[in-house]
């Protein structure tokens, strides 16, 4: 992906984030149990750390173009498919007659991508 990509998903994802929070704090409070809200506002920050990520990642990779960006892009990229979705899925789909709780098996798939993503950017600037 390029840095231009980067950037565009990343604020695509802020902005989604945005509305997610807002639906979160305004649609769903009534709806979700404390627990269930606080599962919610967890995917919606990590969402907005990681999506920042992506444009960090796509800023740096215009200055110093390296495969290890691109990973760490790739990972950050997973990560709030898997840890966040999986999350949105979960406490939302608490709202259905399905059971989605299984979800949750793949949400430290996502934890495990962030820090993926965060040590390809510490490697990228490490000296050898």
């Amino acid at each position: 992906m390029s840095s231009v990509r980067y950037i565009f998903w990343g604020s695509v994802l802020l902005a989604l984030a945005v509305a997610f929070g807002a639906f979160g704090a305004h649609a769903l409070k009534s709806m979700l149990t404390p627990t269930q809200l606080t599962t919610f506002q967890t995917a919606v920050q990590y969402q907005f750390y990681h999506a920042f990520a992506l444009i960090l990642v796509g800023l740096l990779y215009r200055q110093k173009a390296s495969t290890r960006l691109k990973q760490a892009g790739l990972a950050f990229f997973l990560g709030l498919i898997f840890f966040c979705g999986s999350l949105y899925v979960m406490t939302v789909g608490s709202l259905t007659r399905f059971d989605l709780k299984w979800v949750g098996a793949i949400t430290p798939l996502g934890g495990i991508s962030f820090m993926v993503g965060w040590v390809m950017v510490a490697l990228t600037f490490s000296k050898k």
